[in-house]
């Protein structure tokens, strides 16, 4: 892409406020007030900063990231030097999950060609667990080999990789700014809507024709992603992933990708999936499944992950066998999910028991049939939501 812009200190802030830049992992943070948070403490503690690229992508039905890294590693490596100019760092890491250990050879060769007088880059594969991507479990990992969530405040913004401010920003986010450097803030905000300017990309996935990752401006209808993927009839769709909501067919088709039209039906875009549930399978069962996996995944650090979430996948299974203990399973379901959210330490617990109550809300219908004994989808599991060791 030729010799980086301009884009220092106070300017890059400045630019990426006026952009309306916000966090492409899944937050939503606006990418200038972590910038700035990075800079005031490097300021206060004296100590120059790290970068940290987050490319880990713990969540299963999220392709985004690898296919980023894979087509286009120099823009991410591009906003990876540009980030690092605006806050003053002199170290960086390109981090990738396991599922992206294959693209290290390929990420190596393209940073080791990278010009002279950047910021160096270390790339590490992070351990194979969902709660590692997570921004303090990630910076806990790169300091002390432990991938487990700390305790905020002080966020890795104010102190991060061994004590030092730490800017964590997923890669598509990285990626975005240096494409904002390259054009301008004016021609970037020509897509999108006035809220939220740009596009942002969506891994399409589930019972679709046609998956895969896609480049969409924000606000686009949802009813033209899904069919754009060759969609059919839907039993419900999950929009934003395992952190993110169900939704009925009729809700997504009516809703548009931004935060405000998704909020309106209690959704966000999250980390950009959409994974569609077709009305063959048992959508109790598929999201039991994945209740488990996550349950399993946590760090296992506080009561709401150790013990609520194990429990919930517990309510989920005994709904999924049918039969009279059904809704005695999903009122404990619903019930430890309230008592869950907002008391972890990290998001976990609250990503996890959003994505179970909108199912039970979804699928109730097909609850009430489980209740009486039947399944009117067939036969138990079809797995269509997948989780790493499974294969459908």
């Amino acid at each position: 892409w030729g010799p980086l812009p301009t884009l220092p200190g106070d300017r890059g802030v400045d630019e990426l406020r006026r952009a309306g830049l916000r966090g492409r992992g899944g937050g939503g943070f606006p990418t200038a007030e972590k910038l700035a948070v990075v800079r005031r403490s490097a300021a206060s503690n004296r100590r120059r900063p790290v970068v940290v690229a987050n490319g880990i992508e713990s969540e299963p039905l999220s392709l985004k990231d690898r296919t980023l890294l894979a087509a286009n590693p120099h823009l991410v490596l591009d906003g990876v030097a540009l980030a690092a100019r605006a806050v003053g760092a002199d170290l960086a890491f390109l981090c990738v999950g396991a599922e992206g250990a294959a693209l290290v050879p390929l990420l190596r060769r393209v940073n080791d060609g990278r010009p002279p007088g950047e910021v160096p880059v270390e790339l590490v594969v992070a351990p194979p667990r969902y709660v590692a991507s997570e921004e303090s479990a990630l910076v806990n990992w790169l300091a002390n080999g432990r991938p487990l969530p700390t305790v905020v405040p002080p966020r890795p913004a104010e102190r991060g990789v061994w004590s030092r401010p730490t800017l964590v920003d997923n890669v598509e986010t990285l990626a975005t700014l240096a494409v904002i450097a390259r054009v301008g803030v004016e021609r970037w905000g020509s897509g999108g809507t006035p809220e939220e300017p740009g596009s942002m990309l969506v891994t399409v996935g589930g019972a679709v024709g046609r998956p895969g990752v896609r480049q969409v401006p924000f606000g686009a209808p949802l009813a033209e992603v899904l069919d754009g993927a060759a969609t059919g009839p839907a039993a419900g769709v999950l929009v934003g992933g395992y952190f993110g909501t169900w939704l009925t067919e009729e809700s997504a088709r009516g809703a548009h990708l931004s935060r405000r039209s998704l909020a309106s039906v209690g959704a966000t875009p999250g980390c950009g999936v959409v994974a569609v549930l077709p009305p063959e399978v048992c959508p109790v069962a598929e999201v039991a499944a994945v209740a488990r996996w996550l349950a399993g995944q946590s760090a296992g650090q506080c009561g709401p992950c150790a013990r609520g979430l194990p429990a919930i996948a517990g309510a989920l299974d005994a709904a999924a066998a049918g039969g009279p203990v059904t809704d005695r399973a999903v009122r404990d379901a619903q019930r430890w999910s309230a008592m869950v959210r907002g008391r972890g330490a990290c998001k976990m617990p609250d990503g996890a028991v959003g994505f179970v109550t909108s199912a039970l809300e979804v699928f109730g219908d097909h609850l009430r049939a489980h209740r009486a004994g039947r399944c009117p989808a067939g036969p138990v599991g079809g797995r269509w939501l997948p989780v790493p060791g499974w294969s459908r």
